[in-house]
């Protein structure tokens, strides 16, 4: 377990990370990205206010 964590895990957690990140910059993540920019925004998220 030792020496797939110090080979393989770190090569795992590289690209678990770029595809992460990468993700919100595909086509379709940029319209969620708006929204969740703006969402503080919103008065109907508000507790108490509905």
């Amino acid at each position: 377990m030792r020496h797939f964590a110090d080979s393989w895990g770190l090569v795992f957690m590289g690209v678990l990370y770029v595809a992460l990140i990468g993700w919100h910059f595909l086509p379709h993540g940029r319209q969620r990205i708006a929204e969740a920019a703006l969402a503080i925004f919103d008065d109907q998220t508000e507790a108490g206010h509905g």
